[in-house]
């Protein structure tokens, strides 16, 4: 294990940067992989000679999720508002972020990873958002989600809580192509394409395909952020079902 939760480097003379989720197994999405993330993107975003990023991970699993503590009320409103703050800035980075998983993809996981812009998974990973299953629901995946495969499949699954194969995945649009080694197919797409591109004239087609996604998601993302805070953590059973879920027990529900 490294002492950050995430490896940083350049590859491919410095054209890609390389970023890997380095606390395995779960790489749980808590407030220092968030600012992790954000450093590093933050530092890479003004580099005019930058083409790419890569987001992998180290150990069988993508990602367990955010982590359930920092979801209570007392911590909520602090972790969400880091969490968007990152998935916006993957959503408006200049350059394409490229998202290789394996294993189990899920929650605020599948949130980072669905704010990337090509998704590249192992036939066998599992991606899903449980949250509606310990009694909340997944904010940033309620504005993503939509935008990345049909309306009807990506309502089944946020209001299921249930995962689907990278297969499926794939099928469905959530993914953009499955893979044995997602990481390698991801590198080979880099190599074959916009590692060749002028990087300026790749930052404008990169802001001409998603000027307008990049407006839905924001908007999105502060009506949802507020429902969530305001609205569904003042309610009994969310509270109890995050509660039930760190106490490991079952959740009893009183429908309010």
């Amino acid at each position: 294990m490294t002492d950050s939760p995430l490896r940083v480097w350049r590859d491919r003379e410095g054209k890609l940067l390389r970023l890997r989720l380095a606390r395995p197994k779960a790489n749980i999405v808590d407030a220092a992989m968030i600012a992790a993330l954000q450093a590093a993107l933050d530092e890479a975003a003004g580099d005019a000679h930058l083409r790419g990023v890569l987001l992998d991970h180290e150990g069988p699993h993508f990602s367990f999720g955010a982590s359930v503590q920092e979801h209570m009320p007392e911590q909520c409103a602090a972790m969400l508002k880091s969490l968007h703050a990152l998935v916006l800035r993957m959503v408006e980075f200049p350059v394409p972020i490229l998202v290789a998983v394996r294993g189990q993809c899920l929650g605020g996981g599948l949130e980072v990873a669905m704010a990337g812009h090509l998704m590249y998974v192992a036939p066998d990973a599992r991606l899903g958002q449980p949250e509606i299953q310990i009694g909340v629901f997944a904010p940033a995946a309620s504005c993503l989600m939509p935008e990345r495969m049909p309306r009807v499949q990506a309502e089944d699954l946020l209001f299921s809580g249930r995962s689907i194969t990278g297969e499926e995945a794939a099928r469905h649009g959530l993914a953009n192509s499955v893979a044995e080694d997602p990481e390698a197919a991801a590198l080979a797409w880099f190599d074959g394409s916009v590692a060749k591109h002028s990087a300026a004239v790749l930052r404008y087609a990169v802001q001409a395909v998603r000027a307008d996604m990049v407006e839905r998601v924001k908007a999105r993302i502060a009506f949802v952020e507020t429902l969530y805070l305001s609205g569904l953590m003042s309610s009994h059973d969310a509270v109890e079902g995050l509660t039930a879920f760190l106490e490991k027990r079952p959740a009893k529900w009183e429908d309010r």
